[in-house]
């Protein structure tokens, strides 16, 4: 094993730390015979707990070991995997280097590990490859990046010869991608040492636009938009503003989970990141993939000046903002910075000499989005309908006039009519 390691090129850069590498030192080790046999066995051991904790958080099955090299394989970002993310690729210098990688890799894949076993008395790393996980709830681990894996791993099973192989990896990657963003439909900020990283938003709401019931222009306007985003035309930034509860934020997660087989991704960020976002555009831009920076509940008071960073980001400044990405909010106000009244009174400038630049900065904001989608409340015919829509969709069989009435005395006394009063009196009469 660790002679094929060893061999790799493109996808040699293995990580020291890695189950992987750590494996591929204990046969350097075994297959030199310098070793102390129940250190060695402690050693595998612990590689094969490691194994199996990676396979509790991805939620692997089956063949483990098979998982585990399909998810190294899809992980493993590297000159080659990130051309052929969403590109068809061919010739070249590089192919037949990478194909020499792959015949290497599905010797890997296919490793007996029964001479090591049999020296050392155990049988622990052979037994993973009929492995049964135990049944969990799948909030324990990341479903949607699960059945990528183990769909994978199946089709390098299939694979009957190394073309096969290597035709299956670089189709995985066009499909899919490569990498946490190929693998993951949302992410949000993790800020660490004066930086950030990205950290994906495991099992994102299922919800579709057609679980939203009525506002059928505002979706179709994004949509309309959306659309032309994925499809490499000219799109905007998009505000969605309106009262609350009214299915703006599902509308996002929505347009998320539709288009995210055509290449759109998602980053959730909030006011306190603003200051990234420069930096997160950076790294994003040559990946081929569409991005929605995503904003939600997004309003500014009048001492907070984060706007500024969003107000740059959109307009451009020195470096022009890449075709791959947008940004959509969402806000409970039309206009984002709050304006006094003093804003308005032209006679107050003691403490701004130029007062007017600074209430058009204030509310200019709002113009730098393109499309501006507005949410209402809905009307009581509307909210009936979106009270018989969500209870056919949650199976709940009740009379049309009582299931009505009672929908009427829980917004009474719960915020009024809006899709989120609907939507919380239907959770309180299911079963």
């Amino acid at each position: 094993m660790f002679g094929i390691i060893s061999r790799l090129l493109m996808y040699g850069d293995v990580d020291k730390d890695s189950i992987l590498y750590s494996l591929g030192e204990i046969y350097r080790r075994f297959e030199s015979g310098e070793y102390e046999k129940t250190e060695l066995i402690s050693d595998v051991k612990r590689q094969v707990k490691r194994l199996l904790v990676l396979a509790t958080d991805q939620g692997f099955n089956d063949n483990l070991w098979h998982n585990y090299i399909a998810y190294f394989l899809m992980t493993n970002e590297n000159p080659f995997s990130l051309v052929c993310e969403k590109n068809t690729i061919s010739g070249g210098t590089v192919t037949e280097l990478v194909r020499d990688d792959m015949k290497l890799i599905r010797q890997l894949f296919d490793y007996d590990f029964t001479e090591l076993e049999n020296a050392l008395g155990i049988n622990c790393l052979s037994i993973l490859k009929d492995y049964r996980s135990v049944p969990k709830n799948t909030f324990m681990y990341n479903k949607n990046v699960s059945g990528k894996v183990r769909a994978f791993s199946k089709e390098l099973e299939a694979a009957k010869d190394d073309e096969q192989f290597y035709g299956a990896v670089t189709k995985f990657y066009y499909d899919v991608g490569v990498g946490m963003f190929g693998l993951n439909k949302a992410f949000r900020l993790s800020e660490l040492d004066g930086g950030f990283d990205f950290r994906p938003i495991n099992n994102m709401d299922q919800v579709t636009l057609d679980d939203l019931v009525g506002y059928e222009i505002q979706k179709q306007e994004l949509i309309y938009n959306t659309q032309r985003f994925v499809d490499g035309a000219k799109a905007n930034n998009v505000l969605l503003f309106g009262d609350s509860g009214t299915g703006k934020s599902t509308c996002i997660k929505a347009i998320v989970n539709r288009f995210y087989g055509q290449g759109l991704r998602m980053i959730e960020i909030y006011k306190h990141q603003f200051k990234y976002l420069s930096a997160i555009i950076s790294r994003i831009k040559t990946r081929n993939y569409k991005f929605i920076i995503y904003m939600d509940d997004l309003s500014f008071e009048e001492h907070e000046i984060e706007y500024k960073f969003l107000k740059a980001v959109i307009e451009g400044g020195v470096e022009t903002k890449p075709d791959n990405v947008l940004i959509y909010a969402t806000s409970n106000r039309r206009h984002l910075i709050k304006e006094t009244w003093s804003d308005r009174n032209d006679t107050d400038n003691s403490d701004d000499k130029h007062h007017s630049d600074t209430v058009e900065e204030k509310l200019s904001l709002v113009n730098r989005f393109g499309v501006a989608i507005r949410f209402t409340k809905p009307m009581p015919k509307e909210y009936n309908e979106i009270v018989r829509g969500l209870a056919k969709a949650n199976g709940i069989d009740m009379p049309d006039d009582e299931l009505i009435l009672k929908a009427h005395q829980w917004e009474i006394s719960h915020g009024g009519m809006s899709g989120r009063t609907a939507q919380q009196f239907i959770n309180h009469i299911s079963e």
